[in-house]
């Protein structure tokens, strides 16, 4: 059964979902360019809230449980995981 804070993620990239549609038909439509882009900020930034949550229920369980296990090996990959997200975050 998914967890309260698992359907909180879900609900919020539906709605970003619904959210793209929509600047899909405003695009169609040929509605104004400002008002497409403020929609499509709208949608980056609801994704960067969810991204965050991913990242810290991803630091709270997976990284956690490394450091707890006393497993250097798996320590060093959870780590190097997230640099490398860091990394590609800012090509």
């Amino acid at each position: 059964m998914p967890t309260i804070q698992s359907r909180t993620k879900t609900n919020r990239l539906r709605r970003i979902e619904g959210q793209v549609r929509g600047v899909a038909q405003m695009i169609e439509d040929g509605r104004y360019c400002i008002d497409v882009l403020a929609q499509i900020q709208a949608i980056k930034s609801a994704l960067a809230k969810v991204e965050s949550e991913v990242l810290k229920d991803h630091a709270a369980s997976c990284v956690s449980a490394a450091i707890a296990s006393g497993d250097e090996a798996e320590q060093r990959i959870k780590f190097n995981e997230l640099i490398e997200l860091l990394e590609r975050q800012r090509r």
